[in-house]
């Protein structure tokens, strides 16, 4: 009886965690969608990510661009205070913040070409504020989307002869 309980307690844990991470699970596939007015071929990066995160609660994603690629980074949130995320991008290796979603007017899309292949780490923060009511999930958790998108970077100026 004794070995049964903590037993108990721990599938009991793991499967609240699987239970909250499969609320969110795909969130970023179905809701940070951008519709592109250029067009463009952009492809799902398999580094996109979502989560129930609580408000105020920040997190970190390590990710890899690659040299001669284009990226468009779009981050949602459920919150009815305007689905508002702010996040910031740094290079990993040196801590530079390279971007910041506040200083550009809280724009929940950034796209970017990558010069050299390195790892960023984009921080999300999810701002205080009520969210919509779910039977799923507490009321003070929101889920959030981090989708990462990819093309290769169109060739500019003259073509090599």
């Amino acid at each position: 009886m004794k070995y049964f309980i903590p037993l108990f307690i721990s599938v009991f844990l793991s499967s609240a965690a699987f239970a909250q991470s499969s609320v969110c699970g795909q969130y970023h596939r179905k809701y940070c969608k951008f519709e592109d007015e250029k067009g463009g071929n952009w492809q799902y990066n398999a580094q996109s990510k979502s989560g129930l995160f609580n408000q105020g609660m920040v997190s970190k994603l390590r990710c890899v661009i690659y040299k001669g690629m284009d990226y468009r980074i779009s981050v949602c949130c459920e919150t009815i205070i305007g689905e508002k995320v702010n996040y910031k991008i740094f290079d990993s290796r040196t801590s530079e913040m390279l971007f910041d979603n506040k200083a550009a007017e809280e724009t929940q899309v950034f796209e970017f070409q990558s010069v050299s292949t390195r790892q960023l780490v984009i921080e999300v923060v999810v701002p205080q504020g009520a969210t919509e009511k779910d039977k799923h999930k507490a009321t003070d958790a929101a889920c959030v989307g981090l989708l990462i998108e990819h093309k290769v970077t169109d060739r500019q100026g003259f073509s090599a002869y």
